[in-house]
């Protein structure tokens, strides 16, 4: 079986308002105003695929959100996104490699975060065989075309897979294609869809 994991509140807890916090701090914007401005819009779409740099997504941002940041501003509130890792998750994921299972990580992110997450938090990759990045893949979720490329990868089928993801969207076209998939609405429902699977 191949399970295939998303990364944000799937593995690591993400919290956009921690983002906006450091901004509006840093750029002395009030909070209110942020949230009222920020929406993930095209800018934000290109950047996970892959078709943006790093600094010409934070120019395009900060100038959706009129907002005065240095790129190193930017990053640094960007990067403050990641709360923490659910460890009972990490533990399944190697629970499960260790009976032989195949375990990835499909995620929409950008070299922003991937450049901070990977280090920040090593035992997430050790915990997976692969990590399929969106920005990596030129495509993202909820595109039909990601996760075509993660089954081709893994030549495996859809039949033969299940998929974990806390976006509605992205479960709905995974279940598009065949895959059984299970929407993350919070940190117990991991644990207790294997409650009695290991």
């Amino acid at each position: 079986m191949l399970y295939i994991f998303d990364l944000g509140n799937v593995i690591v807890d993400i919290d956009f308002n921690r983002v906006l916090g450091v901004w509006s701090d840093l750029g002395r914007v009030p909070l209110a105003t942020l949230k009222s401005r920020f929406q993930m819009n095209e800018t934000f779409h290109q950047h996970e695929r892959g078709e943006i740099s790093d600094e010409e997504f934070a120019q395009k941002f900060s100038e959706q959100l009129d907002l005065p940041l240095s790129f190193e501003q930017f990053a640094a509130g960007w990067q403050a996104v990641f709360v923490d890792v659910r460890p009972e998750v990490i533990a399944i994921m190697q629970k499960l490699r260790q009976q032989g299972e195949r375990v990835v990580i499909l995620s929409n992110t950008n070299r922003l975060h991937t450049t901070f997450w990977l280090s920040e938090y090593p035992e997430v990759s050790e915990a997976a065989d692969k990590l399929y990045l969106s920005q990596e893949m030129g495509v993202r979720k909820p595109e039909p075309a990601i996760y075509q490329q993660v089954l081709n990868a893994e030549d495996a089928s859809a039949q033969d897979a299940i998929f974990f993801d806390d976006n509605q969207e992205n479960i709905d076209a995974a279940r598009a294609l065949g895959i059984h998939s299970l929407q993350v609405t919070d940190a117990s429902v991991i644990p207790a869809f294997f409650a009695d699977r290991l």
